[in-house]
């Protein structure tokens, strides 16, 4: 009994190492990235649309639109940690390790290219600039923040830790 419990212990450390050395690779980081960049957007486009509805100007809209995009990335990753049956306060910590840096980097990049971009501020959601805009900020932010993640999923952060409590 003793050697099968040594046997399942060598194999699960063996496995885990492996899983950490190849959890930097650039697919892992292009995941992590995608996840994030769906609860960016979502928050995004939220927070526009609110923003414009209620005949915000474009700080204020602005702002909603950053703040839903950190509430919806941490909510994504949230919702997974959970369901890997782990508590909130717990999953909380979680989240807010994994993705901060990410969706600082994904929106700082977003709102940086809609600032430069000619016109994109005053579009509104009709608009083909708008939607054009929105979604090359997006793609460019995707780009600069893969290389973030895989940074950090590489030093055992970012959404390595996620993985460490996903269900599996």
């Amino acid at each position: 009994m003793d050697h099968e419990h040594t046997a399942h212990t060598h194999t699960h450390t063996a496995h885990t190492d492996a899983a950490q050395a190849s959890g930097a690779t650039w697919s892992t980081a292009a995941q992590a990235t995608l996840h994030c960049l769906t609860g960016c957007a979502i928050g995004e486009v939220l927070g526009m649309v609110i923003g414009t509805a209620l005949g915000w100007g474009n700080l204020p809209t602005t702002v909603l639109a950053i703040v839903l995009a950190f509430f919806f990335g941490y909510s994504l990753t949230l919702r997974g940690v959970l369901k890997a049956g782990m508590g909130f306060r717990a999953a909380l910590r979680v989240a807010l390790a994994a993705d901060t840096l990410s969706i600082a980097v994904m929106e700082l990049i977003d709102n940086g290219v809609i600032v430069l971009w000619p016109d994109a501020m005053d579009a509104e959601l009709a608009d083909l600039l708008f939607w054009v805009s929105l979604a090359i900020s997006l793609a460019i932010a995707f780009v600069v923040t893969v290389p973030v993640n895989k940074w950090m999923i590489g030093r055992g952060k970012g959404h390595a830790v996620v993985h460490q409590h996903h269900a599996h």
